[in-house]
């Protein structure tokens, strides 16, 4: 079953999706996205030797406020009310960060965007407060991991962590 895409109307024009008849149901969705840097730095990230301060406690900051302001950054957006955001970060090996994106409310619409949103800011965050001492790092497979709610109900990758 091909499904049309929901941004566009008849025409082909861009517009806002009407969820105003739509049942509120409890929605949830976390992403991911990983950070891979040099040896030293993430030793100098959990050690807290960087100048601009403690790196994972402002990347934790940058995340949640990100997926609060998704609507002001990716057009056609709603505005949600979320109940819930979490930022997880998982130090993997030697030189790899996880970051997961956890939001949930209860609402029209899911939060898939704000999820991803706010891991990809809070690796973009982790990024700007080490580049001094490495501008190499690299972030990496940002997606979708899993979701629950709403009229498609649940879902998840299939290389889910």
């Amino acid at each position: 079953m091909t499904q049309s895409l929901t941004h566009l109307d008849a025409k082909g024009n861009a517009h806002m999706v009407d969820v105003s008849d739509k049942a509120i149901t409890k929605r949830t969705a976390i992403a991911r996205s990983l950070v891979v840097m040099s040896p030293t730095t993430l030793t100098k990230i959990i050690e807290g030797g960087l100048p601009k301060g403690d790196v994972l406690a402002t990347v934790r900051i940058a995340g949640i406020q990100a997926a609060k302001k998704t609507s002001d950054l990716i057009p056609l957006c709603h505005p949600l009310m979320l109940s819930k955001v979490e930022v997880e970060i998982n130090v993997l090996d030697t030189e790899s960060i996880e970051i997961l994106c956890r939001c949930s409310l209860s609402g029209k619409t899911g939060v898939e965007m704000e999820a991803l949103t706010g891991a990809s800011v809070a690796a973009l965050t982790l990024y700007d407060m080490c580049k001094a001492v490495d501008k190499g790092i690299v972030i990496k497979d940002t997606k979708l991991l899993e979701k629950q709610g709403g009229k498609s109900g649940s879902w998840s990758s299939d290389d889910n962590h």
